[in-house]
């Protein structure tokens, strides 16, 4: 009941920010300058159609009027339609979304399948060869920008080497027919694995070097606690003090961490698929900014809003089933 009682005030919390979110959004698209039914009808419109599509669009409003009728839509669960699309903003944000799901999830795979190892066994060999070169490769990868990184994998692994394309993503549930050279449902899932990597080791290395030196540092403090160094003086294996009494009371700060990255590796999506043009929400985002197609960025920035205030919540619940000793029952 009380893990009830903290999500729903927490859920509360989220509504002024996602409020403000949406007003700071709308002031700072509207401030853009520019015309977008200019941009969409082109240079020449005649001044009948001009006004029709602002009636269209609701352009034609004053901007407080134009503010609140936004409010009471995006509070129905509409985000308004796509100047440049045509479509339904929430439509198009539903068609992109399985693409950059796509990428964030086979980013983080690699980002955690190769921390959690690395930062184990950098505390464990502390100041050794084996910590200093993780601690250089961590070092690296939080100083490097993603689209660098997508650049210089392009540039070596596409262009010259020429081991792995670099446009053109296959998804994995695209027909067979649809896709050169494939005749089953293994080919497509082996042209998505190749087409995805690139893009995938230019998103997940900024994650796989953030978790990883939290992941050191959490595991250098437990295996300095005091039951560590009993169970050392009971004479328990070292490998059987990391993975039994030390790993599950490091993971809290790394939680936190891949929590936050998580819902901000949607900003890293942005670029990355720019760089290998691939047809997700950051495209789509960028779309939206060229053309200033004021309701599609309003309802992408919202759902990344809602995205990033929910995966906060889900981290602050997690606590409480990794940890046992996070209580809830003092939040009133």
């Amino acid at each position: 009941m009380a893990l009830f009682r903290y999500t729903i005030r927490r859920l509360l919390q989220a509504i002024p920010v996602l409020l403000g979110i949406v007003t700071i959004t709308f002031l700072l698209t509207n401030a853009i300058p520019g015309d977008p039914v200019q941009i969409m009808l082109g240079p020449s419109p005649s001044a009948e159609m001009v006004e029709k599509i602002r009636a269209q669009y609701g352009l034609d409003k004053p901007l407080p009027v134009r503010y609140v009728n936004y409010l009471v839509s995006v509070a129905q669960g509409n985000f308004g339609q796509s100047i440049y699309y045509g479509t339904p903003v929430l439509t198009k944000i539903m068609e992109r979304l399985p693409v950059t799901l796509l990428l964030m999830l086979s980013s983080f795979a690699f980002a955690l399948v190769g921390a959690i190892p690395l930062g184990i066994v950098s505390a464990k060999r502390r100041n050794q060869p084996t910590d200093h070169v993780s601690r250089v490769v961590a070092l690296v990868g939080v100083s490097t920008p993603s689209f660098w990184i997508g650049l210089m994998l392009i540039i070596i692994f596409a262009y010259h080497l020429k081991w792995f394309p670099a446009t053109g993503l296959v998804l994995p549930w695209t027909a067979p027919s649809s896709v050169p050279g494939a005749s089953s449902r293994l080919d497509v899932l082996q042209s998505t694995v190749m087409h995805l990597l690139l893009p995938t080791l230019s998103l997940g290395t900024l994650q796989m070097a953030a978790i990883m030196r939290i992941e050191r540092s959490s595991m250098l403090e437990v295996l300095q606690q005091e039951y560590v160094k009993l169970a050392r003086a009971y004479g328990v294996s070292e490998q059987k003090i990391v993975r039994k009494h030390a790993f599950q009371n490091a993971q809290l700060p790394v939680i936190t961490v891949v929590g936050l990255q998580l819902t901000s590796a949607l900003g890293g999506a942005v670029l990355t698929e720019t760089v290998f043009n691939i047809n997700g929400m950051g495209r789509l985002i960028i779309t939206a900014i060229n053309n200033q197609d004021y309701p599609l960025v309003m309802g992408t920035t919202i759902f990344f809003g809602v995205t990033f205030v929910i995966g906060v919540i889900l981290t602050d619940l997690s606590y409480a089933y990794i940890d046992p000793r996070v209580t809830y029952d003092e939040v009133d």
